[in-house]
């Protein structure tokens, strides 16, 4: 779920909410209540859930992926001959 910046006009209150992108955008201010409360323009935001996801997926420099083409695969280009862009 996407994380959005709030601010209010009226009283300049600011906050972070976690909201779902099909959720409606909140209008009406925590602190003071006025209907002015709206989305700021911010970098993107995520959360990352879950434990060790980047340790086996982007974690060092070889490839895992490299290692196990087969001999023939590998020597001759893969099934393009080497003529391409994925090489």
């Amino acid at each position: 779920m996407p994380i959005y910046a709030y601010r209010c006009a009226d009283c300049g209150f600011e906050k972070e909410h976690l909201q779902k992108m099909s959720d409606a955008p909140l209008t009406d201010c925590p602190s003071c209540g006025k209907p002015t409360y709206a989305k700021q323009l911010t970098a993107a935001g995520f959360q990352l859930k879950g434990s060790g996801w980047y340790a086996t997926d982007f974690k060092g420099g070889t490839s895992t992926a490299a290692a196990s083409k087969p001999a023939a695969e590998s020597d001759s280009g893969g099934a393009c001959g080497g003529n391409c862009a994925c090489h």
